[in-house]
């Protein structure tokens, strides 16, 4: 974890609302796994007065990629950033997914803007020789993202897009590409997702890595803002900052 100088080089509108951060910062690129996230000071003044967390989207040599869609106060200052600007921002934080085991297919299951992580997991992968297939939902059609992720399956809410039905519906209706490889699925999403994907992986004993999500402060556990619940009973609580933001599906209560 470090801190240090980076620079807007462009912003970049990729899909409807969702916009594609480029920072130059080669320090903190050299040092990114997939999953990790950065925290961004978005101003210069005490408003917003917490940095905002976001997960690094894509790594390019000296070049780091987030991608946002505008929400709140934080988000609006941050899409109205110009080429050259400074930005405070520190990472890489937290632990990433384990990219390398005894599997031959990464099966990616992304909701919404779940699906941030995964350009950069999706190079990874395919630089290690595995096989990618992903599995994409959202309400509608305006929610699916699909840049940056090879072999897409699609499902809407709405039927507007691809499949009708929930992403986990559309999994247990692809369940053969599951059970002929040797897999392991990944994940980041909205909670009532990744709560059924994990009744989907305990009942099928599919090995699963999830990308949680939680409002933060300080982003590497001192201010112990981020808690999740642990299934374990060492462990009442993990902090989604230090500990995660991945974790074995079956080690967080979701």
């Amino acid at each position: 974890m470090v801190t240090a100088k980076s620079f807007v080089e462009e912003i970049i509108k990729i899909e409807n609302n969702i916009h594609l951060l480029k920072i130059y910062s080669p320090k903190i690129a050299s040092e990114i796994t997939p999953g990790q996230f950065l925290n961004i000071k978005v101003s210069d003044n005490f408003f917003p007065l917490l940095r905002r967390p976001f997960s690094i989207c894509d790594v390019d040599e000296k070049f780091i990629y987030i991608m946002f869609n505008i929400l709140g106060d934080g988000t609006k200052i941050l899409a109205r950033k110009r080429t050259g600007e400074e930005l405070d921002i520190l990472g890489p934080l937290g632990h990433g997914f384990k990219t390398e085991g005894n599997f031959d297919t990464a099966i990616i299951v992304a909701g919404g803007l779940g699906a941030a992580p995964f350009p950069l997991f999706t190079k990874q992968m395919s630089s290690l020789g595995k096989n990618i297939y992903s599995f994409i939902g959202g309400k509608s059609e305006s929610d699916i993202i699909t840049y940056g992720m090879n072999n897409t399956f699609i499902s809407t809410d709405d039927g507007s897009f691809g499949f009708k039905g929930t992403v986990i519906e559309l999994l247990n209706r692809n369940i053969k590409i599951l059970q002929e490889n040797k897999i392991k699925i990944f994940s980041c999403g909205p909670t009532p997702m990744l709560r059924a994907l994990k009744e989907f992986c305990v009942k099928n004993n599919f090995d699963c890595e999830v990308s949680t999500e939680s409002a933060m402060a300080c982003g590497f556990g001192i201010c112990q803002g981020c808690p999740i619940e642990s299934e374990s009973k060492k462990d009442k609580y993990l902090l989604v900052c230090k500990d995660g933001p991945v974790f074995n599906i079956k080690d967080v209560l979701i």
